[in-house]
């Protein structure tokens, strides 16, 4: 990575299933981020497509209500295409304010929805992409899994990047696999609000002697509309995400957050030199492996249901 670097983590909130409006909040903040300094911004999980906090889709075990099907078709307009003109807008805005974005998204992929993170250079626009391998619990109806074709850390100019996606950060494998491609800004888009999160990225940054820049929303019940049949409590003013964004150096040690309860943008300048001396003493894919015990294997050919 460069000598020196300045970052930016978001926390704020998508403008709920309004895909167009959310990638002008995007371009703002991330313009805000830009005038600050940073030259890399970090957004929430699902930032552009909505994080659908609270609906269950209408889908006990054994039936699907027709109701569901409309919060999932309501759900699937608001996604995003990858050659769509949100995320253009966004290039664009990455290039007029020379800033990298790495920024969770609602992938449409044909008619199945998925969770992603892309990897918006400001000079070659959309150079990565990251579907989140495993969704969790209920997220699993609504969004499909990904494989190991989209796991690459990403090259820039700043540094290797890469994305590992809420709870994807618990799959030991997954982050071996990041690790192995010697990650220096470790991003974590996240919709996990909870105390515990903090000590899961500060475990992360210090196992990879990485920075882990872990970016969650702020959003109220009131920012959806009255018709947004959430199965939490309905208060208007109740937080439905309350952030807890952060950034980590690589010895675990907490440079920034984590914040709660309020919009904001956190920035930490990062250190080449940092990373480097962290590993004197520990790097998991290095000098402290032990490949005559253990490895991994990684899968990334692309999984197609029909092969031609």
């Amino acid at each position: 990575m460069k000598s020196q670097c300045k970052v930016a983590v978001v926390q704020d909130s998508s403008i709920p299933f309004d895909a167009i409006e959310t990638a002008k909040k995007t371009c703002k903040l991330a313009e805000e981020a830009a005038l600050n300094g940073a030259e890399l911004v970090v957004f929430p999980e699902a930032f552009l497509g909505t994080y659908p906090k609270g609906l269950n889709f209408d889908a006990p075990i054994g039936k699907r209500l027709p109701e569901g099907r409309e919060d999932f078709m309501r759900y699937y307009d608001g996604a995003v295409d990858i050659d769509g003109e949100e995320l253009r807008s966004i290039e664009e805005c990455a290039a007029q304010h020379n800033i990298f974005i790495v920024l969770g998204i609602i992938e449409r992929g044909g008619s199945t929805l998925y969770c992603s993170v892309v990897f918006i250079d400001p000079i070659k626009g959309i150079v990565g992409k990251r579907r989140k391998l495993m969704p969790t619990g209920s997220e699993r109806l609504i969004w499909g899994f990904g494989d190991g074709s989209t796991l690459d850390v990403v090259d820039s100019e700043i540094g290797k990047i890469g994305a590992v996606i809420c709870w994807e950060n618990y799959m030991p494998a997954l982050r071996s696999a990041m690790y192995a491609q010697h990650v220096e800004i470790y991003c974590t888009p996240t919709a996990d609000d909870r105390d515990t999160w903090l000590s899961t990225i500060q475990h992360i940054a210090m196992e990879g002697r990485c920075y882990v820049l872990s970016a969650c929303q702020y959003i109220t019940r009131d920012e959806f509309s009255e018709d947004y049949r959430s199965v939490l409590p309905d208060n208007p003013d109740g937080v439905m995400m309350r952030g807890g964004s952060a950034i980590i150096g690589p010895l675990g040690e907490i440079i920034v957050g984590p914040v709660f309860n309020e919009r904001t943008i956190v920035y930490a300048e990062l250190d080449r030199a940092t990373l480097i001396k962290s590993k004197m003493d520990f790097d998991p894919v290095g000098h402290y492996a032990r490949p005559d015990v253990f490895s991994i294997s990684v899968d990334k050919e692309a999984k197609e249901a029909v092969k031609y």
